[in-house]
């Protein structure tokens, strides 16, 4: 609880105090109002002033105006317990509800912790502190146990655990090593790292995120711009209705103010809106810690919203769909066993960095002896050709695709249907067999995809800028619904474009990439949705929502924190409006006091308030 929350139990708890001692007195003294009058002042002093406050700024119809006017005028007819209790609790409801923001503020705000406030820069061979905006690109830093890591970089030396909790949601700690990518924002848990700086402070990770999260409240939904607009409307209207029932009424039935008046203040008791305009948005803010407490960033109200309404959802093949890693998905020899020639084009693919030629040292898995390897060159856009020896063989070998098969006139002989990139072998000009490369699937995919249907989306889509029967196989695999392959970044707008014209109305079409190549996509979409926001400048700049790990499965989250909240919203709504005008007639007629009033206002308030905290609650 905060100072200002505690100050302000202590003047209701005195406010109550003096309500009570004025209960006891009322009808034994002519003295009883004194401790109406204190209790009022305790309660509510600061009512009237904001209120006054207000329409010198041109904001009349606010809920301090309507409850000014309604406790004066009950005041004024001689209602002082209702007054007062009126008062009183109106400010318990607001108590309450400030409570509830700043809980709900709390699982957001939790973020801005991973603001770093220093740097431990190595300058002239030696540790200083400085501001992380003072650090260069290029400079090392060092982060000790229990440090923010300051700034995104690459570690020189050292080993540690590294605790990203606050970005992605994971409660595993994340293992980095020397030469390792580090990001900004997480908590550096046992070891000493030694880390060369690769981007400026405002363009770091956590800078990128900060700002995500500081902006995220000014885009407001549909529903949240529904009720400030209702609220502008409405409330002038009751207090037109309050004036004419306090009024009309006696001077056509005859007889005297008072009892209308009563019915007037009541009526305006009963028509603030706190109720809608407090927790519609405490809804929605709620959803948004409990999306970003799983690492999904949504970058407003409004995008949370149209993910409840997601209908179609396009991913992206590399990188989002798969790993984006190459590895060895089969070996086909045709002279030789498949070892022998997985050692040869390991052998031949030494010196190359091609990711490619990783996968194929990588599945070896061997020590390579450099010494056997008498030459290599690299042919442009066909392969490789390298002269080595081993086991007291010499091999004149060349490695790469179809064409340089074809340019040395090596006929290839027939290979199982495996889809992937091919790399044949040969030695000399004879062909020794061919290795497939493919890209693998995310493991949670499956899972994320079986979440979506069970979700109600409808239509699962692919693109990808890869060989169409590449894609082919990896949609038939996930069993997606359409896939359209060998199109370039413009070409998948030109396809999301034509699927938006295929959606229904008041669905939403989510394009999910990652972020790096896909930005005019993902702007391009109703929801645009970056996976692996860590790292990706690209992702957090482009996206309407980012996924802050390289889970698809997290997706799924999201739609359904989306859907509860907005089904909470509606509830309130409903429940809000419902209450309302029911006690607005029952109190025209007579036949509600303003006991009920305060009901229908702080009631109503407080009940609304406690289902919009359970937006927060979202477990996975």
């Amino acid at each position: 609880m905060t100072k200002k929350q505690k100050k302000m139990v202590y003047r209701l708890l005195t406010s109550a105090v003096f309500l009570i001692a004025g209960v006891i007195l009322e009808g034994k003294t002519s003295w009883a109002w004194i401790p109406f009058a204190v209790s009022y002042l305790f309660a509510g002093y600061d009512i009237p002033l904001k209120a006054v406050r207000n329409i010198s700024h041109g904001q009349v119809f606010d809920e301090n105006f309507l409850m000014t006017v309604a406790t004066l005028g009950a005041i004024g007819i001689g209602a002082l317990e209702e007054a007062v209790a009126v008062m009183l609790f109106y400010q318990v409801g607001e108590l309450f509800s400030d409570y509830a923001v700043n809980r709900s503020r709390k699982s957001i705000t939790e973020l801005m912790d991973i603001n770093p406030e220093y740097a431990n820069v190595i300058r002239d061979g030696k540790e200083e502190q400085a501001d992380p905006y003072e650090v260069e690109i290029g400079e090392t830093i060092v982060i000790k146990p229990g440090e923010k890591v300051p700034l995104d970089g690459i570690v020189l030396k050292g080993y540690s655990s590294l605790d990203t909790k606050a970005l992605t949601g994971e409660s595993m700690p994340v293992e980095v090593k020397e030469n390792d990518p580090i990001v900004s924002g997480s908590i550096n848990i046992n070891g000493v790292l030694e880390v060369r700086v690769t981007k400026l402070f405002d363009d770091s990770t956590v800078a990128k995120i900060l700002e995500l999260v500081e902006n995220a409240s000014s885009r407001k939904a549909k529903a949240e711009n529904f009720i400030t607009k209702f609220a502008r409307v409405y409330t002038p209207v009751v207090v037109g209705l309050a004036v004419v029932l306090a009024i009309v009424p006696p001077l056509i039935l005859g007889g005297g103010f008072s009892v209308w008046i009563y019915r007037a203040c009541s009526f305006l008791v009963v028509s603030c809106p706190c109720a809608l305009v407090i927790s519609v948005p405490l809804s929605f803010f709620g959803g948004l810690g409990a999306a970003s407490r799983q690492g999904i960033l949504m970058k407003g109200s409004n995008y949370l919203e149209a993910m409840a309404y997601l209908d179609t959802v396009v991913f992206d093949k590399t990188g989002t769909l798969t790993t984006g890693k190459f590895q060895v998905t089969g070996v086909h020899a045709v002279k030789g066993t498949d070892e022998e020639l997985l050692k040869l084009a390991a052998y031949g693919e030494f010196h190359s960095n091609h990711p490619i030629a990783l996968s194929v040292k990588e599945a070896y898995g061997q020590e390579i002896i450099q010494d056997q390897i008498h030459s290599a060159e690299e042919i442009a856009g066909h392969g490789i050709h390298g002269e080595i020896s081993i086991d007291g063989s010499d091999h004149d070998l060349y490695i790469g695709n179809q064409r340089l098969m074809e340019s040395r006139g090596i006929n290839i002989t027939e290979q199982p249907e495996i889809v992937g990139t091919t790399l044949y072998i040969a030695d000399g000009s004879e062909y020794l067999g061919s290795i497939v490369i493919s890209d693998t699937v995310r493991k949670d995919v499956p899972e994320a995809l079986k979440g979506l249907r069970e979700s109600g989306v409808r239509h699962l889509v692919m693109l990808t800028g890869d060989k169409p029967e590449v894609g082919k196989a990896v949609a038939d695999s996930l069993g997606l619904d359409e896939v359209y392959g060998g199109l370039l970044p413009g070409d998948k707008v030109g396809k999301v474009e034509e699927l938006l014209g295929r959606k229904g109305d008041g669905r939403t079409l989510g394009f999910v990439g990652d972020g790096i190549n896909d930005a005019p996509v993902l702007a391009r979409a109703d929801v645009g949705i970056a996976m692996g926001g860590i790292g990706s400048d690209a992702a957090v700049e482009a996206a309407d929502v980012v996924i802050m790990t390289d889970e698809p499965s997290k997706l799924v989250d999201a739609i359904k924190i989306a859907r509860k909240t907005i089904g909470i919203v509606k509830q309130n709504i409903v429940f809000a409006i419902g209450v309302k005008v029911l006690v607005l007639i029952l109190t025209a007629f007579g036949h509600a006091t303003m006991w009920a009033a305060v009901f229908a206002d702080v009631g109503v308030s407080v009940l609304a308030i406690l289902n919009a905290i359970r937006a927060l609650g979202y477990k996975r």
